[in-house]
């Protein structure tokens, strides 16, 4: 049975089953029940850390044609990575980030690893 079967079932599904590069990873369920009496299970809500807790690796300066998940990509080594830059950069849609030309993106570790010092 697939995660969505089973969310659709109202079984509560464990936050094991997203792997930890996941944005989701570490995010529980929670359900609630209908008038009717069904049972609906969703997943909590994700609040985007503050991009203060980002240390910063390096900026990237976008050029005509840059996309996020090949930044992504690029710098982070997994184009499904793209969700960490937008975190970084306190911005909700991928493409907000590359439709300005000269615009500069914040590349960082993942929120609360701290970078090193001396680099």
């Amino acid at each position: 049975m697939s995660q969505l079967e089973n969310i659709l079932k109202g079984v509560d599904i464990s936050t094991r089953n997203f792997p930890p590069t996941s944005r989701y990873y570490g995010i529980g369920t929670k359900s609630m029940e209908k008038k009717d009496g069904e049972s609906v299970v969703y997943m909590r809500r994700r609040f985007i850390p503050q991009s203060e807790r980002f240390s910063l690796i390096r900026e990237h300066t976008v050029t005509e044609g840059d996309r996020l998940d090949n930044l992504a990509s690029e710098y982070l080594g997994d184009p499904e990575q793209f969700w960490q830059i937008c975190d970084a950069n306190d911005v909700l849609h991928p493409d907000d980030l590359t439709e300005i030309i000269g615009a500069k993106i914040r590349i960082t570790l993942p929120a609360d690893i701290p970078g090193n010092i001396h680099a």
